[in-house]
């Protein structure tokens, strides 16, 4: 069970990316299209914080399984989801009825940024949450 565990964390964010690659290729109203233009409009734009705070931490909770959750690996992983932001938004400029901008590539990175404090703050200043429980749950045990 343990390595089933380590292997889904694993996979898990570069199938996320898929998702996100995907979603990326249709149409803007694909899987949310509410009537009131605004209240669509919003969700859709906060959609980006969430999205890329997502990413980041799929990718903490890989390190975790593997027990390589460090500062420095958590950098990396930001810096990765922040620029997987900017590479979709260069894709979305590709595709017919999207768009990108610079403001989408920014509420990436605050949607990362977010995640990444929330990490530094639970995980590395006070050992819990759902990190720590990865790493316990994906730990060998020692005999």
């Amino acid at each position: 069970m343990r390595k089933f565990l380590k292997l889904f964390l694993t996979v898990l964010p570069f199938v996320y990316m898929g998702a996100i690659w995907y979603m990326s290729s249709q149409p803007d109203d694909l899987i949310l299209d509410l009537p009131s233009s605004s209240v669509d409009h919003f969700i859709k734009e906060a959609l980006h914080l969430v999205e890329f705070a997502i990413l980041y931490m799929l990718f903490a909770a890989a390190l975790a399984a593997h027990s390589k959750l460090t500062s420095s690996w958590s950098i990396l992983a930001a810096i990765l989801a922040c620029l997987y932001g900017v590479c979709d938004e260069i894709h979305q400029s590709f595709i017919p009825a999207r768009s990108a901008s610079l403001i989408d590539v920014i509420k990436d990175v605050i949607g990362v940024l977010a995640a990444y404090f929330h990490v530094r703050y639970h995980y590395f200043k006070h050992h819990r949450g759902f990190l720590t429980i990865i790493e316990k749950m994906t730990k060998k045990a020692v005999s």
